[in-house]
């Protein structure tokens, strides 16, 4: 161990992707000949997996996913409630990750990792710590999932109180993107930071699903759950609701095909906060396909995510705007054909033709010729769905990240 650098992993969302990309990339950082210690909150949902690495799970924060977000409110006075509560919940929650962002400060400040590696900054107060261990001359890297909130921000507000991100990410001697096109598109926001700092790493598999023990029945009581028949055909939407995912051009696009394609639309995922579950109803409903389109908003136990996958013929990602996706990475560990907007991050993730379709972003009618050509054509799908099976033990494997990880952290 004494020879090993010390790589400190911050991933503070103890639950959801984010954990889970920062469980595997530890993994693979310990097998790379690594000491890794991943710090994170008290209820760390990969507890009970194998690993390879300490975690430091000693932090508590109030849960990021509540069952109100799913609930629909009736009447003024329940939505107003609903939404002070909602905020009310927020603001403690605020307080306790100012707090918890105190005590692992003095956490690394005491063990002096050689590499500290953030994930993504979610709140603009976190660049005072960050500047904080910089001027302790802790090395500090980021793995950039976002670099500019897709679903709304203050930001005159934000750069008064806190000062530029630009001035922030220049504090990080390495900075990882999952994309050519965000990291392009990052270099051009902040010019200040070096090129060389920038470096391009594969959005790692979802391989760790596969070691979930699964129930036999698994599969069947999600279709006696959702009222699916062995004939139906699934179009799955899977991952977080908010606007950025374009939900409702799915919707749309839905309802473009024919209903002699048999086919049912499942969207299954945890509502955010920006997102209005009763439009999209309302939406269904005007669109007359209230038997045809089945919701399940809520957070999805990680024991249910392979059977839901099993039950997909095809797995659409309809979205307005991306960086990159861990829910497409899940439909490739699944080896299920995928239909993804071409935008952002996504075209270097899909081989168009190969183990999908790229359809054209906010565009519905192309959205559902993309959705039809599969579900008309079960060879294809089925020759994709293999093709993505591969891409992700190859392309997306995570000791092809870790190599080049190691790679940049040997030269800091």
């Amino acid at each position: 161990m004494k020879n090993k650098k010390h790589i400190c992993v911050i991933e503070l969302n103890s639950v959801g992707g984010l954990i889970h990309y920062a469980y595997q990339l530890c993994t693979a950082l310990a097998n790379a000949g690594f000491e890794v210690t991943l710090l994170t909150a008290s209820d760390y949902e990969m507890a009970n997996l194998p690993h390879n690495f300490r975690v430091k799970k000693d932090f508590y924060l109030m849960k990021n996913f509540s069952s109100s977000n799913s609930e629909t409110s009736k009447g003024l006075l329940k939505s107003v409630w609903r939404r002070v509560k909602r905020l009310g919940l927020r603001i403690l929650r605020g307080v306790y990750l100012i707090l918890t962002w105190f005590r692992v400060t003095a956490y690394l400040l005491r063990v002096k990792p050689e590499i500290v590696q953030f994930s993504r900054i979610q709140f603009q107060f976190e660049a005072y710590f960050i500047r904080r261990l910089k001027k302790n001359n802790l090395v500090l890297t980021q793995v950039c999932h976002e670099f500019e909130a897709r679903e709304g921000k203050d930001e005159v507000l934000s750069t008064i109180i806190f000062g530029s991100d630009e001035a922030m990410y220049a504090k990080f001697s390495a900075l990882f993107f999952h994309a050519e096109e965000n990291r392009q598109k990052f270099i051009t926001h902040f010019p200040a930071v070096p090129v060389k700092a920038t470096h391009l790493i594969p959005h790692g598999n979802q391989g760790w699903l596969l070691q979930l023990p699964q129930s036999p029945s698994a599969e069947a009581d999600l279709r006696q759950k959702y009222a699916l028949t062995e004939q139906d055909k699934v179009i799955l939407f899977f991952g977080l609701l908010s606007p950025s995912k374009g939900i409702e051009d799915l919707l749309e696009a839905f309802g473009l095909l024919p209903q002699t394609c048999g086919a049912k639309l499942l969207v299954v995922g945890y509502p955010t906060k920006y997102i209005d579950m009763n439009a999209l109803y309302e939406r269904v409903t005007e669109l007359g396909l209230s038997e045809r389109i089945i919701f399940d908003p809520r957070y999805i136990d990680v024991t249910e995510i392979a059977p839901i996958m099993t039950l997909a013929d095809v797995v659409v990602y309809p979205y307005r705007s991306s960086t990159q996706s861990g829910a497409l990475q899940v439909a490739y560990t699944f080896g299920k054909p995928v239909v993804a907007a071409n935008i952002g991050g996504l075209p270097e993730a899909v081989e168009d033709g190969k183990n999908g379709f790229l359809a054209a972003p906010q565009n519905p009618q192309d959205l559902a010729q993309k959705i039809n050509a599969l579900l008309q054509d079960p060879k294809l799908a089925q020759a994709m769905g293999e093709h993505a099976r591969l891409l992700s033990r190859t392309k997306f494997s995570w000791e092809k990240v870790a190599e080049i990880i190691s790679g940049v952290y040997e030269t800091l």
